[in-house]
């Protein structure tokens, strides 16, 4: 059973410790009209839905223009602060296990659900737990913030915990080079206040703990070195593609050298092991993990905790998922060891995580005539790879939508760096979305047949899941591809009300 936390005003009992500054600071000045705040932003949401203009962000939009002192002012009486959740792969369903455990632990805790993770979603969904004049019924707030969005909160809010889970090479039209990201969550750690939970296998993420302030603790989740391999850096993954690319230029050029009678240089290959080398110099084994995954299976893994192993099924969806739990883990002993109860008991914590379900589209399973239709959110070369090795395709029918709205990110070069051969054997049922024509180009490239391409989603999805009813169905989605997917199958059969629309 797990044990019950009381909410203790100022948080911390150790005067020595930072002190949250969304408590310490006064709260931000109420213009005369902030009563009627909640009301307005309220009848934005209303009018939104019955339009079916969907978006859960709009009446966030609104309440920042009409009162841009709401969100720091609503988050700035929560007796344990803020836990705020960034990083390339994996927010969302993190954010749902942190705030889902810390629940089991007692405390009551407010959190963005859907996934839109810039400022205005936060204020949306505050919108929907506030009392009529403002107040939120909450002991904590777990939230999850873009990488850039992240940077703007942190002006307004500074959070108490901070965990940052990785950098991948994702919307580069938005970030730029994979640094800038870590530059991004670089403002992050240095405004969290109480403890920054960092990703010990992501060296640009455990760098990140020369950017804490003085006091501020600083804790990691990682992996056994059995398990690295399953999960490789973006160095990892990148530095793999140009040793690939490395070898057959090399074996291409001793060719043309043998050809020729001569001898081959050799300047590929060198360059390649160059390339090896220089992603070997960092060593997370230096640094010690609460958290380590040590052990995975099918719906089941294994965790150390302070030298105990601890097995456990698991109900959520991907190999990827069972790392994002040792980072949920991590935060949520760091929040409950700052409670008067003392940090939560191990197997109270592994108990907690097996019950956790998946986030809204992040290996969602919606029944379509008792027929299940999996939704699995894809945004980047490693999600996307990641997603493919955890879900064999095998007795399903796949479905692959891919959007270039602004919040998939424009550029879908990306998708060049995801290796498809292994749904050469079933091939792909349907491929739909704005770049269907991208995405259908590219496994012709790999060589995996492709049965339909359609770029009206809505119809395409209809006349997806109305074939072959029996056979269970996959789609793999990006973000916007995503909400107007669950759209169009909430006409359909029964689907979740996430709070964006249908």
């Amino acid at each position: 059973m797990a044990q019950q936390l009381s909410p203790v005003s100022g948080g911390r009992q150790d005067s020595a410790a930072p002190v949250d500054s969304a408590q310490s600071a006064p709260a931000p000045k109420c213009p005369w009209y902030a009563f009627a705040t909640p009301t307005i932003g309220r009848a934005v949401r209303h009018a939104s839905r019955l339009l079916h203009h969907g978006g859960s962000a709009l009446p966030g939009k609104v309440v920042e223009r009409i009162d841009p002192g709401f969100l720091a002012r609503t988050l700035s009486s929560l007796p344990y602060g803020v836990v705020l959740v960034s990083g390339t792969n994996g927010k969302t369903t993190t954010t749902r296990m942190v705030a889902s455990m810390l629940s089991d632990m007692g405390l009551r805790v407010f959190t963005n659900p859907t996934g839109s993770n810039f400022t205005r979603g936060v204020v949306s969904s505050l919108l929907t737990q506030v009392s009529t004049f403002g107040h939120l019924h909450a002991d904590i707030a777990v939230l999850e913030l873009d990488e850039a969005y992240a940077v703007h909160f942190v002006r307004q809010v500074r959070p108490r915990y901070a965990l940052l889970l990785n950098v991948m090479r994702d919307q580069l039209d938005r970030f730029g080079e994979i640094d800038n990201t870590a530059r991004l969550l670089a403002h992050v750690a240095r405004a969290t206040t109480g403890t920054v939970v960092l990703n010990r296998e992501d060296p640009r993420i455990a760098r990140l703990a020369s950017e804490v302030q003085p006091g501020v603790q600083v804790r990691y989740f990682g992996l056994s070195q059995a398990l690295r391999s399953y999960f490789p850096s973006d160095d990892d993954m990148h530095n793999t593609d140009m040793q690939a690319a490395e070898v057959q230029t090399a074996e291409a050029q001793a060719v043309a050298v043998q050809a020729a009678g001569a001898q081959p240089t050799g300047a590929g290959s060198s360059t390649a092991t160059a390339t090896a080398t220089s992603s070997a110099t960092y060593n997370p084994d230096c640094l010690n993990a609460d958290v380590t995954l040590t052990h995975v299976g099918d719906h089941e893994a294994t965790y150390r905790i302070t030298d105990h192993d601890i097995a456990t099924s698991v109900k959520l969806e991907g190999v990827y998922n069972l790392f994002n739990a040792a980072a949920a883990a991590t935060v949520v002993r760091a929040v409950t060891a700052d409670t008067p109860q003392g940090v939560a008991s191990d197997d109270d914590l592994i108990a907690s995580l097996s019950r956790v379900t998946p986030a809204f589209g992040r290996g969602e399973t919606i029944s379509v005539g008792g027929t299940p239709v999996e939704l699995l959110l894809v945004k980047n070369p490693m999600g996307f790879r990641l997603s493919l090795a955890s879900f064999p395709p095998a007795g399903h029918d796949t479905m692959i939508i891919i959007n270039d709205e602004y919040a998939d990110g424009r550029d879908m070069s990306w998708l060049w760096d995801v290796d498809f051969t292994g749904l050469r054997g079933t091939g792909v049922a349907a491929v739909s979305g704005t770049r269907a024509w991208d995405m259908a180009l590219r496994l012709e490239y790999d060589q995996v047949p492709v049965s339909h391409v359609d770029t009206d989603l809505e119809q395409a999805v209809a006349d997806f899941v109305a074939a072959d009813p029996i056979t269970p169905k996959r789609i793999y989605c990006t973000y916007t591809a995503m909400l107007r997917t669950r759209a169009k199958l909430s006409h359909i059969t029964d689907v979740t009300d996430a709070g964006v629309g249908r």
